[in-house]
Parts: C-alpha cells; structure tokens; sequence
C-alpha cells in the first residue's frame, strides 16, 4: 500500500510537471508572439510621429488658417495617420521673414508666405508685387496657372536649393488706412506708413512721397494705436480681422496691389516622402487654397458696406493716376525685377 501511494505521488507531480511545462510554454510563445506583433507594428507608429509644422503670422479667425487646419487635417486621413501637420498661426514661430530663413534652418517645415518675402532668395518672384499690376481677382488665379508663374516658382526652387511652391492662395486687394486722410499721391506726402519689410510694398508709398515704414505684422495695431504711423495698407479682410479700423478713422481704396500667399513646403519635407505622397500634399493644399480664395472673395464684397456701417470714412480715388505716379517714379530693376516678367504677368487674359 505504501509502494502503490509512492507511485501515485510520482505519477502525479510528473502530471504537474508536464502541466506547469506547458503553461511555461504556452506563456513563452504568447510573449513571443505579442513581441513580434509589436515589431510589426513598429513601422505604422513611428509613421504617425511624423510631425510636420506650418507657420504663418495671420489670425487663426482668417480663412488661411481655418483651410491650412484643414489641408493638415486631409493629408493625415488621406495618408493613414503617416504624417501630423499642426499649424502655428499668429506669428507664434516667428515674423515672416523668419518663417521663410525655418524653412532652410530646419526650424519650420511650410508655410504661408507672400512672394515679395520669398523673392528674397529670387527677387524675380516679387513682380507680382509692382503695384497695379493685376486687373483684379481673377488676374491673380489665372496667373497662378500661366507659364511665367511656374517659371518664376521653378526659378526659386532652384535659387534655394528645393523649396517648393505648392499652392498660391488668394489674399485680397490692398488699401490704405489712415488718420490723415489723402484723395491722391501729392496729398501723402511725408504720411508715415507701415508696410511689410519687403521692398514691393515700398514702391507706391515711395513714388508718392510718404515714408514706407517697416514694422512686424503683430505689432501693426499697436503702432498705429500710439501714432508710430500714420496709416497701413491691407486688403479689407485683414483690416477686418485685424481690427485696424478701431484705430483708423478712413480707408482710401488705392487698390495698389492686389496680394496672394504662397504654400511653400521645404526640401527636407519633400525627400521624405514618396511620390504618391507628394502628389497627395499638393491636391490636398491646392484644395485649401481654391477654399481659402472663395471666402476671401465673398468677404472682400461685403466689407466696404460693413465698415461704413462702423463709421469708417470710405474714400475713393483714380488709381491710374496713381499707378502712373509708380511707373514714372520707381524703376523695376531697383527692385531686382525683371520688366519682361511683368509685361508677361499684365498680358495674361
């Protein structure tokens, strides 16, 4: 009896030991299992920390912002969570001429741009910028699909060895705000008037006779609140989001230029990604700036009666002879423009 009870205590811890094999084993091979299943994955996880920034100095109530939301929000879908673009409005990474020096730093990876800032690396892109050189909105889109405007952009591509232009969204016409109201060009003699720190937007002050003022976009509002300067020129739609009105008491409609921003996505950005995804980043950008370009037009022709309404002096004037006054007074080659450019630009139907 005791020899039978000694062989069913054997028995019985060999069963127990086959037993806690097994669960050892089943144990092994399930972690072996989740750390290869973890490997696999390692790739989509690390594709959805592809972080990309895009910079601008305008306000996040601007349609620029709202449509670069969402053209971020559209390449992350459209690319299976591969890449985040977050964008940083309002300056919070730099003035515009610093957002365009991050893109060869490294230190931003798109942004909104105007080209007279771009055109610091080809100062023939900035033609665009001599005053009364479009007709008006449509001008603008229909130069941003003619031959001069995809050979400027390649021209610029190639002076910084890869920055590229991927979509041109439409800013609206620049007009004049002032306390020190003008009806013509004599009449702004020694007006000091803030324009961006680009040499494009210093031509129509220049040839006039006032004191072009370059200030930072963000602090426009409190220079003309303190008298730094006397006026600013915008399009209506930046006025309005600006809030340059509570601090000018006139707009002039001058119509002196008539602006878009540039999409511009640095090289570093682009090596990264295959050709499909490229391909995607444009349609995807394209797409917000038709969108962006939509809402610009509507609110440019609502604007005039709305800040009228505010009680804002509405002044109109004979912009041909103020862009006579320009022609005579400022040479395209001062600017290191190009005149063959803009005939080309003017003729465009």
């Amino acid at each position: 009896m005791v020899i039978k009870n000694g062989i069913a205590s054997s028995m019985l811890s060999r069963k127990l030991q086959d037993v806690a094999f097994k669960n050892l084993r089943r144990t092994v091979l399930t972690g072996l299992a989740v750390l290869a299943l973890g490997t696999a994955m390692a790739p989509i996880e690390s594709q959805a920390q592809t972080k990309l920034k895009w910079a601008h100095v305008y306000e996040t109530s601007e349609p620029y912002h709202k449509w670069a939301v969402w053209a971020g929000e559209e390449f992350k879908k459209r690319t299976a969570g591969k890449y985040d673009i977050q964008v940083f409005p309002a300056s919070s990474l730099g003035k515009e001429s610093d957002i365009n020096q991050g893109l060869q730093l490294g230190t931003v990876d798109m942004i909104y741009t105007g080209a007279s800032f771009a055109a610091r690396s080809f100062p023939r892109l900035a033609v665009s910028y001599y005053p009364f050189t479009f007709r008006d909105a449509d001008h603008v889109i229909k130069y941003s699909k003619s031959d001069v405007f995809r050979e400027l952009t390649e021209g610029y591509k190639k002076a910084t060895n890869g920055n590229t232009v991927l979509a041109l969204t439409y800013y609206g016409v620049r007009h004049s705000t002032t306390n020190k109201p003008f009806k013509n060009c004599d009449e702004m003699k020694g007006l000091k008037m803030r324009v961006p720190d680009a040499p494009a937007y210093t031509a129509m002050p220049r040839a006039c006779g006032a004191n072009p003022t370059p200030i930072a976009f963000a602090e426009v509002y409190l220079a003309l609140q303190n008298g730094t300067v006397d006026a600013q020129e915008n399009p209506l739609p930046t006025i309005e989001a600006k809030k340059f009105y509570e601090v000018q008491k006139h707009i002039v409609m001058t119509g002196h230029i008539a602006d878009a921003l540039l999409t511009i996505v640095a090289p570093s950005v682009l090596a990264k990604m295959s050709a499909a995804e490229q391909k995607t980043l444009m349609e995807v950008t394209q797409e917000a700036a038709e969108k962006a370009t939509l809402e610009i037009r509507k609110r440019e022709g609502e604007l005039v009666g709305i800040f009228k309404g505010k009680g804002i002096n509405i002044i109109e004037v004979d912009r041909t002879a103020f862009q006579q006054r320009v022609l005579k007074a400022v040479e395209f080659s001062s600017m290191g423009l190009d005149k063959k450019d803009w005939d080309r630009v003017v003729a465009i139907k």
